[in-house]
């Protein structure tokens, strides 16, 4: 199948959660509000989050977020998504580039690989710099490797320090840090380290320090020391040494990995440990992917804040060095076939898993008739992986079934978004607030049991009020909206008893009250 069908085919798959789907409140909605304030402050390098310094991402996602809304008049769903999906897709053509010359009959299946891949899939939809970052990482490390190969043109020699500068202005360290260990790693290992100064010399360090340079000072000219000390410091040595937020141990890589890569995890990191003890890695392009998956694992593994998330820059690395061990196995192997059997299993035991989940009180709202339809079809793609597995013994068409079965999931899933929004953002929730507060003639809005509900502003155009149990219960929000999670209704009997004769919405997980 050609390339560009194949990445028609992603678009259209993702398409509907693209435009249907709502902001999720713990992050999205955050940034939302962070480049509602820079706007309205006119702040180009620095950014608040509340009034208070939030130096945690560079500036880079966040122009383009702006440039979306001035340009489009209002922050759009469709319009963010490609923020994340566009990069996705660099990184898939750039990949399939990359191998073309030593991969050309599993070119499908790699790509494919990569597009199912979870945790790639999902953040190739939300709205988050990891994809940007990880784009830029990936141009890096190509462009390096040609440079390596004696296949690079004049300009790539700027063109890697300009990607590994924008990798850093994209996300933070991690962008010059994975591209700056993976190649110093792989120089050493394969004894040219003498040649250094060809990738990191006086051009790169010139441009990194000109870039840093007019990012450092807009930042000081803007917002002063306190803002630059926050940067260059607490985001950087705090996070790394003793982090302050996502603090986990040292093997929690060892752990996550597991789930991100599905349903590709014992299939590619199985090729991949399998290839390293029967030494099957020997081309450059294998060794240079192999220590680019280990040096990445090692030095997050080391830092101190740790997410799942952060490990995407290896992603693409662990499933394309996969595909390529892949054809030096005997492919009807019953371990290879056990590989992609066990998640065709979890497949299978979808569609009775979300019709139980639809019974139970917390996630009644999968019981919708589009999550089923998307259900059958996980699980008859499921069944039909382990026919071919183990009665056909076809391990590519297995891949391929699999993968398009990920694929038509999340199409029909997508379509179902706007019935299951209300269970998984605020949009609505807001709307309906704002249409009450105008019909009763009130203006302020008083949350409880809602975390990160200061993000709401961005729906509400104000800041909402932080509501105590004492105010709810002595009757103090009188001619007031409050709104309140069915949690926080639940499990506390006395807010229970000053709400139940109240007027009430309900709108998905959360209960808009008048009093």
């Amino acid at each position: 199948m050609k390339s560009k069908h194949l990445y028609l085919i992603w678009f259209i798959a993702l398409l509907p959660v693209m435009i249907l789907r709502d902001y999720t409140p713990n992050n999205e909605l955050r940034y939302l509000s962070i480049v509602d304030e820079a706007l309205r402050n006119g702040d180009v390098f620095t950014f608040t989050n509340q009034g208070e310094i939030y130096a945690d991402k560079p500036p880079l996602f966040f122009w383009l977020m702006m440039a979306g809304k001035t340009l489009l008049g209002g922050h759009r769903m469709w319009f963010l998504s490609l923020l994340s999906f566009i990069p996705a897709m660099i990184i898939l053509m750039t990949m399939a580039k990359w191998v073309r010359d030593e991969n050309s009959e599993n070119q499908t299946e790699a790509s494919l690989m990569l597009m199912t891949t979870g945790l790639f899939t999902g953040l190739a939809l939300v709205v988050r710099m990891d994809m940007l970052m990880c784009m830029f990482i990936t141009l890096s490390l190509y462009t390096f490797y040609k440079i390596y190969k004696g296949e690079a043109r004049k300009r790539d020699s700027y063109l890697f320090s300009i990607y590994v500068f924008l990798a850093l202005f994209s996300k933070g360290p991690i962008g010059i840090l994975v591209p700056l260990l993976s190649t110093f790693v792989f120089l050493l290992y394969r004894r040219k380290i003498h040649t250094w100064k060809q990738y990191w010399g006086w051009k790169s360090l010139s441009i990194l320090l000109l870039g840093c340079g007019i990012w450092f000072t807009g930042v000081y000219l803007e917002s002063g020391r306190e803002y630059l000390d926050n940067l260059l410091v607490h985001q950087t040595v705090g996070r790394g040494i003793n982090a302050f937020h996502h603090k986990r141990p040292f093997y929690y890589y060892a752990t996550s990995v597991w789930y991100s890569l599905a349903p590709w995890m014992f299939l590619s990191v199985g090729l991949i440990i399998a290839g390293m003890i029967r030494k099957k890695i020997q081309t450059d392009i294998e060794r240079f992917f192999l220590v680019i998956i280990l040096t990445t694992f090692v030095m997050l593994s080391i830092i101190s804040s740790k997410l799942s998330v952060y490990l995407l820059p290896a992603f693409p690395f662990f499933i394309y060095l996969s595909v390529l061990l892949l054809k030096k196995f005997d492919t009807t192997n019953l371990w290879l076939r056990f590989s992609l059997a066990i998640p065709a299993v979890i497949f299978a035991l979808v569609l009775p898993g979300i019709i139980y989940l639809s019974k139970t009180d917390e996630t009644f709202f999968a019981g919708v008739p589009l999550v089923y339809f998307a259900a059958g079809i996980t699980t008859l793609s499921g069944l039909a992986v382990l026919y071919l597995l183990f009665l056909k013994k076809q391990m590519r068409q297995s891949i391929r079934v699999m993968a398009f079965g990920v694929l038509l999931t999340v199409f029909v899933a997508g379509l179902a978004m706007p019935q299951l929004n209300p269970y998984m953002g605020w949009n609505k929730l807001c709307e309906k607030a704002y249409a009450v507060a105008s019909e009763k003639n009130t203006s302020d809005y008083y949350v409880y049991g809602i975390s990160r509900a200061e993000s709401m502003d961005v729906f509400l155009k104000k800041d909402v009020i932080f509501a105590e149990k004492e105010e709810i219960i002595n009757n103090s929000l009188a001619g007031q909206l409050l709104l309140i999670s069915d949690k926080a209704i639940k499990n506390d009997t006395d807010i229970q008893s000053v709400i139940h004769n109240k007027e009430q919405y309900k709108v998905g997980n959360f209960v808009i009250v008048v009093f």
